[in-house]
């Protein structure tokens, strides 16, 4: 497996690191702090908050340019905890596809909590990496890493997906704020 460059090293980074690893892949890491770091994935994997994605592709979108880069956020609303920040028919996912043209995006982890990417299954069941983009070699090579980790990816659709992926992502999310389940469970999908 090749190299996988994970901007953001906190809770989520670590836990994808440790699964990605078990996959074979090495891993590098950037945080905020690096500026103009080469990036030497051709998997990207945005473990940052959404207002960060601005920043990312401001500064460093030409160096990802024909790489997979995952967008795993949730445009949450923080201060209401009420809502999507994006506006609707649009994702998080669909706004960084246009800021970085020539970057491949996919949709993917945002309705996984962190402790289920670690743990790796969710009630007995593997852990399953929804993905949505528009570019099949993408998605399937970001499954490809996801299912030499152990876990299971599904590819769910195109990234007009995304939208959705987003309000699963924000519904899984309220639910655990209002203690109807816990931030180590979530939803499954089973064949």
């Amino acid at each position: 497996m090749a190299t996988i460059t994970i901007f953001g090293n906190g809770g989520y980074g670590q836990a994808l690191d440790a699964t990605l690893s078990k996959g074979g892949a090495t891993i590098q890491h950037i945080v905020s702090s690096q500026k103009d770091e080469q990036v030497e994935g051709d998997l990207v994997i945005l473990a940052v908050p959404y207002a960060a994605l601005e920043v990312i592709a401001d500064t460093y979108g030409e160096k990802l340019a024909g790489k997979v880069v995952v967008d795993i956020t949730n445009p949450v609303d923080f201060d209401t905890f009420d809502g999507l920040t994006v506006d609707a028919g649009s994702s998080a996912a669909a706004e960084l596809q246009a800021k970085i043209p020539a970057a491949r995006v996919v949709k993917a982890f945002n309705t996984n909590f962190v402790a289920t990417v670690a743990s790796g299954e969710i009630a007995g069941e593997p852990t399953t990496v929804l993905a949505a983009g528009d570019d099949a070699d993408a998605k399937a090579t970001l499954i490809e890493a996801v299912t030499a980790a152990g876990l299971r990816g599904v590819d769910a659709g195109s990234l007009k997906r995304a939208r959705e992926l987003e309000a699963l992502g924000f519904l899984q999310m309220t639910l655990a704020a209002g203690e109807k389940t816990s931030w180590t469970g979530g939803f499954a999908l089973t064949k």
